[in-house]
């Protein structure tokens, strides 16, 4: 079931397209069909940079339990970062 929700979050980092690395301003974060994941719903991630038009764009699609152990698995990583290094 697709729930419609979608949350959109400004960004600072980079991101490797077709044409090389580019700055990211936004990511767009929402649960639907895939267009190319083997399975019937997954959690969308959009990474983008809208002012340099539509190649300026990072997707990956995720299975639930794959998004969830990846969000597991980076509030870890920043737990170990040493203090003073993450603002």
């Amino acid at each position: 079931m697709c729930t419609y929700q979608t949350e959109r979050v400004s960004v600072t980092g980079s991101g490797k397209g077709a044409t090389g690395w580019f700055s990211l301003s936004d990511a767009t974060v929402y649960f639907d069909h895939p267009v190319h994941a083997m399975a019937e719903h997954t959690l969308n991630i959009d990474f983008i940079n809208p002012g340099r038009g539509p190649s300026a764009r990072v997707a990956v699609e995720l299975t639930a339990a794959s998004a969830r152990a990846l969000a597991a698995a980076i509030e870890t990583a920043l737990a170990s970062v040493p203090a003073g290094l993450v603002s």
